[in-house]
C-alpha cells in the first residue's frame, strides 16, 4: 500500500508553498507532530503504524478544510460503537461520561478547523490563520507530541469540566509554565488562554434592559438612555442629575442586562460537523418505527404538524425545539430571593438518549435578577423570537457536512416544558382564579372557599378535561 502520486504531489506542493523543508507524518505514532524531509520515510511510517484516526481531511498537507470529506465507511464505524453503548456521551470532553477521553492524543482539532473555516466571515480570516499557526507551533522547542493550541484547549476543557476558578487556573498555568523548558509557548493567565481560543467562541449579545422589565435597548432603542414606558434610567446612577454621554459605552454600568446566545450560529456549527449532522437526521433515518411511542416524533402532535405543514415536514433536517424556562437561585442560598431565569432549547431531532444531554441543550437566554420577570418575560424573549421567525418563515442557508451540500434550514418550537406558574408567564394565560385550568377554560368547575379565601378547582382528573369530572378532590389555586 503506497501513497498515491496525487497525494505525494499535493503534499510536496504544500511544502513549497509554505516555504518549509519538512512534511508532517500522519501515522498513528507521529500524529502530524513529527516532520520528515523525505516522503519515503512517511510512507514507511504509514505502512508500519497506519493512519491516525479521524484525519480524513489532510489540512496540514495542503487540503482545504471547507472542502474536506468524511468517508461514510469511517462514519458508520463510529456509529456502530455508539449504538452498542448509547449511554456513553458523544461529547469527548464531558466529565460525567467518558473521562478517559481527556487523556487521548486526538483533540478533534481537524473537525474544529472545519467548523471554523466553514462559518468564518471575511473579517475573521486573520484570526483563523493565527489559529492554524498555533496548531502547528510546538509547545516548546523539540516537543513532538503537543502543540500550543492543543495544550491550551485541553486545559480549558479540564477547567470547564471540573469547575475550576479563574484564580486557581491561573496558578496552574503559572506553575506549568515554570516547570516546562525555557521559552515555552504556554500562556500564564486565563485571559491569555481565552484570547488564544477566541476565534472558536460563539457569539454572545449583552442587551441592556429596563430595570422595571418594560423594554430592551435594541433595534431602534439601542441608543436610548431612558425607558420609553416608565422613564427609568438605563444605567446605575448615584445622582439623578448626572449627564448622559452620547456614546452608550461611556456611561455608567447598565441597571439590568439580558444575555442572549444566538441560536443560528450554533445550528450552523452542528450542521458543519458530519457526525452531528447525521445525528440530526436520526428521527427519520434510524428510528425504529413500529407504532409504539418511543420518541417525540411518534406522537400524534408531530404527525399532525407534518400533515398541516408538508413543506416543513418533508425536510427531515428541519429542527423542532422544546423550550424550557424556570427561575433559579444562582447563589445556592436558601435565604436569598434572587431569581435568575435561563431559557433552554432541546433538540428533538436527536436520539432519545441524547435529547437531554448537556452538550445538546442550548442555553439561548439568561435573564438577570434580582427578581423574576413574571408576565414581562415576553420582553426578554423578543431576541429569540426574532431568530425563530427567521428560521420559520425564511430559513437559513446551512452547509450539511454529512451530505456535503447546502440546504435551507428551518426550525420551530414544538412544545414548552415548565411548571404551572411558569406556564402562565410563558403562555400569557392566567393560572389563578376561577378559570385557572388552561384546558377547561370557561368551563372550569371552581369554588371560592369562604374561610381560607382561596379558589379551588374540583372535578379534575390526572389529565384535566371539562367533559370528564372524574374526581371529587379539591385543588386550591
Amino acid at each position: 500500500m503506497k501513497i498515491d502520486i496525487l497525494t505525494q504531489k499535493a503534499a510536496l506542493e504544500d511544502r513549497v508553498k509554505k516555504g518549509k523543508e519538512t512534511i508532517s507524518c500522519p501515522c498513528m505514532e507521529c500524529k502530524t507532530f513529527t516532520k520528515f524531509e523525505d516522503i519515503k520515510q512517511i510512507e514507511y511510517h504509514l505502512l508500519r503504524n497506519g493512519f491516525m484516526f479521524n484525519y480524513t481531511c489532510w489540512s496540514k498537507h495542503g487540503e482545504s478544510l471547507a472542502s474536506s470529506s468524511t468517508t461514510s465507511k469511517n462514519l458508520d464505524a463510529n456509529y456502530i460503537d455508539e449504538n452498542n453503548a448509547p449511554h456513553i456521551s458523544h461529547d469527548s470532553y464531558n466529565v460525567n461520561e467518558g473521562n478517559d477521553n481527556l487523556n487521548e492524543g486526538n483533540d478533534n482539532l481537524n473537525e474544529m478547523f472545519n467548523d471554523l473555516e466553514t462559518n468564518a466571515c471575511n473579517t475573521e480570516q486573520e484570526k483563523l490563520q493565527q489559529i492554524f499557526i498555533d496548531a502547528e507551533k510546538p509547545l516548546y522547542v523539540g516537543c513532538k507530541k503537543y502543540s500550543k493550541l492543543s495544550v491550551v484547549l485541553r486545559l480549558i476543557n479540564l477547567k470547564t469540566n471540573y469547575s475550576w476558578s479563574d484564580k486557581s487556573f491561573t496558578c496552574l498555568l503559572e506553575l506549568l509554565h515554570d516547570m516546562l523548558p525555557k521559552d515555552n509557548e504556554l500562556p500564564i493567565s486565563v485571559y491569555q488562554a481565552k484570547k488564544l481560543l477566541c476565534p472558536m467562541e460563539l457569539e454572545v449579545e449583552r442587551i441592556h434592559a429596563c430595570p422595571n422589565d418594560c423594554m430592551l435597548y435594541r433595534n431602534q432603542f439601542e441608543k436610548a438612555h431612558t425607558c420609553f414606558t416608565c422613564g427609568e434610567s438605563r444605567y446605575k446612577r448615584k445622582k439623578e442629575n448626572d449627564e448622559y454621554d452620547d456614546d452608550v459605552a461611556k456611561n455608567k454600568p447598565p441597571a439590568k442586562v439580558l444575555w442572549y446566545f444566538p441560536i443560528i450560529p450554533r445550528l450552523k456549527c452542528l450542521s458543519a460537523n458530519p457526525k452531528e449532522s447525521k445525528l440530526l437526521r436520526w428521527h427519520s433515518d434510524e428510528r425504529k418505527d413500529d407504532g409504539k411511542l418511543r420518541h417525540v416524533v411518534d406522537s400524534p402532535q408531530w404527525r399532525n404538524f407534518d400533515h398541516d405543514y408538508p413543506e416543513f415536514g418533508n425536510e427531515v433536517r428541519n429542527i423542532q425545539f422544546g423550550l424550557s424556562s424556570d427561575g433559579i437561585n444562582p447563589f445556592k442560598d436558601m435565604s436569598s430571593r434572587y431569581s435568575t431565569w435561563p431559557v433552554l432549547l432541546s433538540i428533538y431531532n436527536l436520539p432519545p438518549w441524547l435529547c437531554m444531554k448537556r452538550k445538546y441543550i442550548m442555553l439561548s437566554l439568561l435573564i438577570q435578577g434580582p427578581k423574576q420577570p413574571g408576565n414581562d418575560i415576553d420582553v426578554y424573549l423578543s431576541p429569540l423570537i426574532d431568530d425563530l421567525k427567521i428560521l420559520w418563515s425564511l430559513g437559513v442557508d446551512v452547509y450539511d457536512a454529512y451530505e456535503k451540500a447546502k440546504f435551507k434550514l428551518r426550525a420551530m418550537i414544538f412544545c414548552t416544558i415548565s411548571d404551572f406558574p411558569a406556564y402562565a408567564n410563558l403562555s400569557g394565560y392566567s393560572t389563578k382564579g376561577k378559570q385557572s385550568c388552561p384546558v377547561c377554560e370557561d368551563q372550569t368547575r371552581s369554588k371560592r372557599l369562604k374561610h381560607c379565601k382561596k379558589n379551588c378547582v374540583y372535578g379534575a382528573s390526572t389529565f384535566p378535561s371539562a367533559k370528564s369530572p372524574l374526581s371529587n378532590t379539591y385543588k386550591r389555586v
